[in-house]
Order: C-alpha cells, then sequence, then structure tokens
C-alpha cells in the first residue's frame, strides 16, 4: 500500500531528496521541481516515458582495440569523438561481476532509511563522501529530480574509510569497481592520445614526454557520482539532470536499463538507447580543452518517467586537482592557433560555487576569443 501523499509547503522537505519524498507518496510534483516551459523535456505524449527519437551511439568494441585492427578502430573513435562526443565501450574487460555487484548495493544504499543517508550530507565540495539532491541543493533555483551519492576516488587508500560502511558490503564493492574503472579509463586514455597523434602503441613510437602525460593520468583525479532518479509523478515539468556537459577528461557511464540519458545532437535531443553491461563514454571539458577543440564535450540531461527508477554510475576522470590543463602544445599550430587558456580544479570550483552551473558556461569562460 502506498503512503498518503505529503502536502509540501516546507523548503526543508526538498533538502531532503527526492528518494525522500517518493518513499512518502508525493502525487504531485512540488513547485520546487517544476521548469520554466522553455527548459522542460518536450516528451512524446502518445509514449510518454521515451522522448522522441532514440540513438545508437558508435560502438567501440575495446577487444578489437588490442588486436590486429587497433588503427581502425582507432579512426573510428576519433570520428566518435568529433562527431558525437559520446560512444559506447563492448567487451571492456570489466568482470559483470564487478558491474552487477556495484548496481546492486547502490539500489541498497539509496533504498536505506532516510536518517541513514543523510549521515552523508555535505556542502562541503571537497568531502571524500557527499549525499545530496539536484545539482546544488543550497543554490538551485529550481531542482531537478536526483539525488546522488558521490565518492572522491583517489588516493583509494585515504579515501576509504570516509565511505559509506552501510550496506556492509559497499566499500569492498564500490572499492573494485573503483580499480576497474580506473583501468579502463587509462586504457581508453592511451588510446585518445594515440588518435590525437599525441602517445604511441609501441615502445619504438613512445617518447619520455608520452610517457610523463601518461603518468599525471594513473595519478589523477577519480570521482564517483551514483545518481538515483525515482519514479516522477509529473516527469514532463522537470528533469533528472539539466542540460550540461563534464567537466573533467572522460566520463564513464553505467546505466541500468532504463531510458533516460539524453545528448544534444545536430540542435535535436536524442535519446541514447541503453546497452546490456556496455558503458557510455563521453568527452569533458578538460579533454576538450587538451585537444583544442577537436574533440568536443556535448550537452547531455536526464529525463524521468512515471513508473521506473533509474540508477546510473557514473565515473568521472581527469588530471591531478592540482594540474593545469591547457591544449597540448602538439596540437597548436599557425593553422590551429591555442583556443583555450589553461585551467585547474580550483578554477572550476570557484566558478560553480559562485553561480548556477549551466550548459557549458564554466568552459565558455575557458575560450580565448
Amino acid at each position: 500500500m502506498c503512503p498518503p501523499a505529503m502536502a509540501l509547503t516546507n523548503d526543508d522537505e526538498f533538502q531532503k531528496g527526492v528518494k525522500h519524498l517518493f518513499e512518502n507518496g508525493v502525487s504531485k510534483l512540488p513547485y520546487k521541481y517544476i521548469l520554466p516551459v522553455s527548459d522542460r523535456p518536450k516528451v512524446d505524449k502518445e509514449h510518454p516515458n521515451a522522448a522522441k527519437s532514440s540513438l545508437k551511439l558508435p560502438v567501440i568494441d575495446f577487444g578489437e582495440l588490442q588486436g590486429p585492427n587497433r588503427s581502425q578502430v582507432l579512426n573510428s573513435l576519433s570520428s566518435a569523438c568529433e562527431e558525437y562526443g559520446f560512444f559506447q565501450v563492448v567487451n571492456h574487460g570489466i568482470p559483470i561481476e564487478a558491474i552487477r555487484s556495484m548496481i546492486d548495493v547502490s539500489t541498497r544504499f539509496f533504498g536505506l532509511p532516510y536518517e541513514e543517508r543523510a549521515k552523508y550530507m555535505s556542502s562541503d565540495m571537497t568531502s571524500p563522501v557527499r549525499y545530496g539532491t539536484s545539482l546544488n541543493q543550497r543554490k538551485d533555483s529550481v531542482f531537478c529530480w536526483r539525488d546522488f551519492l558521490k565518492l572522491v576516488c583517489h588516493p583509494l587508500s585515504d579515501v576509504l574509510p570516509h565511505w559509506p560502511s552501510c550496506p556492509m558490503d559497499f566499500r569492498e564493492v564500490a572499492a573494485t569497481y573503483t580499480r576497474e574503472t580506473k583501468w579502463l579509463f587509462i586504457r581508453i586514455t592511451e588510446a585518445i592520445l594515440e588518435s590525437l597523434g599525441l602517445w604511441g602503441a609501441t615502445t619504438e613510437e613512445k617518447t619520455e614526454e608520452d610517457d610523463e602525460i601518461l603518468k599525471q593520468f594513473h595519478d589523477g583525479s577519480q570521482l564517483m557520482v551514483v545518481n538515483c532518479f525515482p519514479p516522477c509523478p509529473e516527469p514532463d515539468l522537470t528533469l533528472g539532470m539539466p542540460p550540461h556537459s563534464d567537466y573533467g577528461f572522460l566520463t564513464l557511464l553505467l546505466q541500468d536499463e532504463v531510458e533516460g540519458l539524453q545528448i544534444q545532437y545536430k540542435g535535436k535531443w536524442i535519446t541514447v538507447e541503453p546497452m546490456p553491461n556496455s558503458f557510455v563514454v563521453n568527452v569533458g571539458d578538460h579533454l576538450e580543452i587538451f585537444s583544442n577543440g577537436r574533440y568536443k564535450s556535448v550537452l547531455h540531461r536526464v529525463f524521468v518517467n512515471p513508473a521506473k527508477p533509474r540508477l546510473s554510475v557514473a565515473s568521472l576522470h581527469s588530471l591531478p586537482f592540482n594540474c593545469m590543463v591547457g591544449p597540448s602544445p602538439k596540437l597548436i599550430d599557425q593553422v590551429n592557433p591555442r583556443r583555450y587558456k589553461d585551467t585547474d580544479f580550483a578554477t572550476f570550483l570557484e566558478y560553480i560555487s559562485s553561480c548556477e552551473p549551466k550548459k557549458k558556461n564554466f568552459l565558455e569562460s575557458r575560450k580565448l576569443t
């Protein structure tokens, strides 16, 4: 039996997140979540759970990338990064068990009583663990229909003791998943650097400088964000996440079988079809800067639905927090002048702490006119 619908007028209730609202039987979308008409998702009235058009992203077979067809796969990777800013990776080598366990333990975390989840609520953006709602629950004028658990993942031995201890297997499962996604990120980054002509796969082609850049990624930042999107009473009035680009170098996204992710492609919002046991990988702002604009970070958003909960796990990777990111000198010449200023994590934190993050505003602020 459903709990009674709650009358919501108190702003404090919104601070507790959308899982809390759903558990308390909210039957109408509270005013705090209603987007201006121009920002609402335009869903197909015939099929309210799905947006109008869907897209199969370019698929990169990771197994092929390790074999004799590497050069063809690198060409596909390059065109995916240029045209879509997104691709899907299959045969990635991460055990299915690690993936299923991560989805399972995340689902159980969000199934805990609110009081247990709330132990990790924090407005400190540098905290090794943060539970929260919307994008920035202290600043957002309109909230999005999303709760999240953010985990700083590097250095793992330092942050692990701060991660949730309930469910009991959470730390162990999440730490395994962190190591696996870091390994996959490094392998994909090698391929990205090679596709840009900045790294050689064979020993003869490598320079000391090439190995140095890769060493920085080995030691780089990793942030895991587990997103929970409960069923929403009026999904056409709100979004699970508003249009945004990702801050780092690459994001590896694991999603369940429920549709929700949309990318902006040729001016239209297109739904990405979930592919079991694959990763959706997208170019972040750092890679756009590093490639001097050759590879583009792309706006994406999440829509919600009235019937099904949705869960996703995003693993965001980049250079170390204290590292300056700028266009690679090898990609700048007279034909391709430098297009971006250098940036670092502190500049980004300062920017998003001072204003509501929207679309690709931060990246725009880094562009040289």
